[in-house]
């Protein structure tokens, strides 16, 4: 079903193209993973329709954070800058990448990094064609902060 007449075979590949990078930016957390972190806010759940934007929400309890994997920058910038703010432990599911300016601005903010020692499947049969990591922001306020016991089932 088209959306909109042809006008101009330019704009008819950038919508295209755009879809196509929409479509394959966004990943589902493994299920093993998303379980250690339910109850957590997530201010960027998978929606091909978001009904809102995490980036102008309050990041204000311990929050579980899987971005865009095009831009995470600004993902990481709004979290560092909420932690700070608030003191909840906020957790980031990252492309492992210590080349990248956001990764340097994480190692700065005082980050704890642990990375997943399997390639993630982002809930399909194959896995991901990148490395991932957590990046971890430790909350300051003790009474945001709870233990998670981590049990991948592998």
């Amino acid at each position: 079903m088209l959306l909109f007449k042809i006008y101009n075979n330019n704009i008819i590949l950038y919508r295209l193209l755009y879809f196509v990078k929409v479509m394959s930016d966004n990943y589902e957390t493994d299920k093993w993973l998303a379980n250690i972190f339910a109850g957590w806010y997530d201010p960027c759940p998978l929606d091909p329709e978001p009904k809102f934007d995490g980036l102008l929400t309050d990041w204000n309890i311990n929050t579980f954070v899987n971005p865009p994997y095009s831009n995470p920058k600004v993902w990481v910038r709004k979290a560092i800058t909420e932690n700070r703010e608030y003191g909840a432990t906020i957790v980031l599911l990252l492309k492992m990448d210590s080349s990248t300016v956001w990764f340097q601005e994480l190692v700065e903010a005082g980050a704890h990094f642990l990375w997943v020692n399997k390639r993630l499947k982002h809930c399909t049969k194959s896995a991901a064609a990148f490395p991932s990591m957590l990046a971890v922001l430790e909350g300051h306020d003790k009474k945001q902060t709870r233990i998670v016991q981590l049990d991948t089932g592998i």
